[in-house]
């Protein structure tokens, strides 16, 4: 019932639904107090409004943009307060007062201050506003000033409406008290506090404290460019909760031949984005995308089929390839949008006979198999479970933007496979990670996360008081202990190592902080080897756990276990790099025989049924049986999938990205030496001339 709540009010936990309904019954409170009236309800009540809206905003419940939706945003909110304030000192027979008319003036005053506040912040926020947002990236050609420190204008809104707090105790002080006096030093401290507020901020609108038009900036990148001269790039749109998509490519990028390049369009994935030596350069605009310095890029590698992708898909001098984000059986594995690109890359033959199967309309000889350099990381199953208690990890996909049952196993089937391996014969280990867009559009979706989450974390809770695991506590208490101790330092250390960058006030000051510094990448890349070691060891190796979050990586959980219950998506692709047994839950009830005929990764599976009756298969496999009858169809499939263990993936890669570029050069070539031949050939129509420009763009002048 509390879940269902939970769910129709749009709010992410109990604590949340708690403060959404004491903010619904509360102003109601006011209003009847202040009609009774009861000063001191009216206190009680007003609190419980203060309280709640604030950890609402703290938690940035989605119900608090909804309110701002149907015009009861924050401040309706407050100016509603304070009117029933006003209500309340008439009801108590102080309507003739001095001090009643006082509150009257403050609270228009205070409007007008919030008014005057609100514009200084926005003009504050537009004047520093860059054309594009920058890491490692040399400005040093244009003047950055430093931002206002962040406690003026984060939650900017919220800090000014608050400061009516010292009027409006007051006024209940004065009209509990009597002594008007109290009414009038907290009026005082409102106005006062509020005018100061808005004088800290008017230097910051001054000529001297903002940045660079858009003009100067722009031609600062495009020096910068000019003498870089990057060669090879990786282009990316879409949704902060997608900056995942981008980041699987950061190392491959840092690796590439070449000079690297990353193009971002939208600024709230830059946050997002991991810590990476590569230039990084998000344009927002596609005017100043288009007009940006790229000639000398020859290959651009797409992550994700987006409309923006169109921007740098029109520049001719450069080949233009989709490479994705995860190799899977999913439709989008197989989108017809991909037939706009040069060349489309897959890890393996399976790729290529996915588009052939598809037809829709990707060439085949526009499909090259450079295999998936992010599985470096991947360790090779030893045929055997790491310790006496397997690890098994269920790492299900989101629901979709669909409702079709195959999309993901959570719904229908993902209750009854972590039950069945909790209650397991022999002992497993349970890792749940889900994957991070779990919920966003399914509430019944959001509740199966949160029960099998609470199943997890109960069985965790109960095996850590089974006597059977006592003897292992025990042993390894001061491992742990050292363990936690270790993250602590190791977290401590990347936020120094981050705090230029983190610490900066805004964007723009962003872009003048975050420079390339190698030395710095190398340890930040160290500690982040030896925190994920830490991370595990910082709790029982037989211990349940929910993995959320960017990290752990998901690797490092295909690591850190010995089979994997999964669905059809780049998860299970993956995985196969490993070796290890998996599962695959038939949600949609194919059958096995049609589910693996329309889904390649799952041909060395164990299939499942929502009941997940047939989890045992799986666990005899992880448990080093001798009647492994999967083993040799797992070795085929991922060298289908995946493509041969030599060369490297890396060294595919680069082929393939070099080879690109000879093609995109000799294009470039061919069109230089054919606007040097005269315009028109003798013998032609002087009424009908086609020809090609210098851009190889195709032109046609009709008499």
């Amino acid at each position: 019932m509390i879940s269902t709540a939970i769910r129709l009010a749009r709010v992410g936990s109990g604590a949340e639904l708690v403060a959404a309904v004491l903010m619904g019954l509360g102003y109601p409170c006011v209003m009847i107090a202040a009609l009774i009236p009861n000063i001191w309800f009216f206190a009680a009540a007003t609190v419980v409004t203060y309280a709640a809206d604030w950890y609402l905003h703290q938690r940035g419940s989605y119900l608090i943009n909804r309110l701002a939706k149907v015009r009861a945003g924050l401040s309706i909110r407050f100016l509603l307060r304070e009117l029933l304030l006003i209500l309340l000192l008439a009801r108590l027979d102080l309507a003739e007062t001095n001090v009643y008319y006082a509150a009257v003036a403050c609270f228009l005053v205070f409007y007008g201050i919030q008014a005057a506040h609100g514009t200084l912040t926005t003009l504050i926020r537009l004047r520093r506003t860059m054309p594009v947002v920058t890491r490692n990236v040399d400005l040093a050609g244009i003047r950055i000033p430093p931002a206002p420190p962040n406690s003026l204008l984060d939650r900017a809104a919220e800090k000014v409406l608050h400061l009516d707090i010292f009027a409006v105790a007051g006024l209940l002080i004065a009209a509990q008290a009597g002594n008007h006096t109290y009414g009038y030093v907290g009026i005082g401290l409102t106005l006062g506090l509020g005018a100061l507020y808005i004088a800290v901020l008017l230097p910051y609108i001054r000529k001297g404290r903002r940045v660079p038009g858009a003009p100067a900036v722009l031609k600062v990148i495009d020096k910068w460019l000019t003498e870089y001269r990057p060669t090879v790039v990786l282009y990316f749109s879409g949704s902060k909760e997608s900056a995942y998509q981008a980041n699987m490519w950061l190392e491959t990028m840092s690796r590439v031949e070449g000079r690297p390049l990353i193009i971002l369009r939208e600024r709230n994935i830059v946050p997002q984005l991991g810590s990476t030596a590569v230039p990084v350069i998000c344009v927002p605009g596609g005017v100043h995308l288009m007009n940006m310095n790229l000639s000398t890029v020859r290959v651009a590698l797409y992550a994700a089929n987006v409309g923006k992708n169109i921007h740098l898909l029109r520049v001719p001098s450069m080949k233009h390839v989709f490479i994705g984000h995860g190799d899977s059986d999913k439709l989008a594995s197989v989108n017809p949008f991909s037939k706009v690109y040069d060349e489309v890359w897959t890890a393996g033959r399976a790729g290529r006979d996915r588009y052939a199967l598809a037809d829709v309309g990707v060439r085949d000889e526009d499909i090259v198999e450079v295999g998936r350099p992010q599985l470096a990381p991947i360790a090779t199953w030893t045929g055997a479970p790491r310790r006496t208690v397997p690890t098994v990890l269920y790492a299900p996909t989101w629901e979709g933007w669909d409702d079709n049952p195959g999309n993901t196993s959570l719904l229908l089937a993902g209750e009854n496979i972590v039950k069945r391996l909790l209650a397991a014969d022999r002992p497993v280990r349970v890792l749940y990670k889900p994957h991070p867009f779990t919920g966003t559009r399914s509430a019944k979706a959001a509740g199966a996360h949160a029960r099998i989450t609470a199943m997890v974390e109960k069985a965790a809770a109960e095996r850590a008081t089974d006597a059977r695991w006592a003897k292992e506590a025990a042993a390894g208490q001061g491992d742990r202990v050292a363990a936690q101790a270790e993250l602590v330092r190791i977290r401590a250390r990347l936020a120094e190592l981050a705090g230029a960058v983190e610490n900066a006030g805004d964007e723009a000051e962003e872009s003048r902080v975050a420079l390339a510094d190698p030395a710095r990448e190398e340890e930040i890349a160290t500690l982040k080897r030896q925190w994920n070691a830490a991370y595990w060891d910082s709790f029982g190796w037989w211990e349940h756990k929910v993995v959320t979050g960017a990290e752990p990586h998901l690797y490092d959980c295909f690591n850190e276990s010995d089979g994997m219950v999964s669905d059809i998506s780049s998860v299970v692709s993956d995985f196969i790099a490993s070796g290890k047994p998996y599962a695959v839950t038939d949600s949609a009830e194919l059958g096995v025989d049609e589910f693996k005929r329309q889904n390649t990764a799952v041909r060395a599976a164990v299939i499942l049924s929502n009941s997940a009756v047939e989890i045992d298969a799986l666990l005899d496999a992880i448990n080093g049986s001798a009647t492994d009858p999967l083993a040799g169809e797992r070795r085929e499939l991922k060298q289908y999938l995946l493509g041969p263990d030599e060369p490297t993936s890396m060294e595919q890669f680069n082929a393939a990205v070099r080879d690109l570029a000879v093609k995109a050069e000799g294009r470039n070539q061919r069109l230089e030496q054919r606007a040097a031949e005269p315009l028109a050939a003798p013998g032609l129509n002087d009424s009908d001339t086609t020809g090609v420009d210098a851009t190889g763009v195709d032109t046609a002048v009709a008499g």
